[in-house]
Formats: structure tokens, C-alpha cells, sequence
């Protein structure tokens, strides 16, 4: 079932509402794309706060046109690696 601004993880309660709505709008997609929960609710809301401070190269900035968006294994590319 898909987050919303009236359901959305308790991660993500602190957040700002705009910044809140991008994560929620970023962890859906995430979720869609077949991303493991956590790790969507993590990197939406990284993505979220660099959209926020005027970052541009988020990994979801295709939202408009699906199409476009990076495949699961790019963005997994640019990852940071645990453990090295």
C-alpha cells in the first residue's frame, strides 16, 4: 500500500511537509521499482532533504516522466557500499 500525507513511516514524521511529500512521492516509486522498504524509506529521505537544499541530481528527478528513471541497478551502482 502506497504512503501518503496521512500514512507514512515514523521516519519520516520530523521531516518538513514539503520534504515529507518529496519522500513520500520517492519511497512510493522506490516500492514500485521493488526497492526493500527500509532501504526506500532511507534513500527517499536523503533524496528529499538534498531536493530540498537544492540539489538536482537526486536520484528521482524523473518523477514527471517514469520513463526516464534510473533502473534499480543504477541507482544501486551509486550506492555507497557497507563494509569496505
Amino acid at each position: 500500500m502506497p504512503w501518503t500525507l496521512e500514512r507514512y513511516p515514523p521516519a519520516m514524521q520530523h521531516l518538513a511537509p514539503a520534504v515529507r511529500l518529496k519522500a513520500i512521492e520517492i519511497a512510493n516509486a522506490m516500492l514500485a521499482a521493488g526497492y526493500d522498504e527500509g532501504q526506500a524509506i532511507r534513500m527517499a529521505i536523503a533524496a528529499a532533504r538534498k531536493w530540498a537544499s537544492g540539489g538536482r541530481d537526486h536520484a528521482w528527478a524523473a518523477r514527471r516522466n517514469p520513463d526516464s528513471a534510473p533502473s534499480k541497478a543504477a541507482l544501486s551502482a551509486r550506492a555507497p557500499q557497507s563494509g569496505n
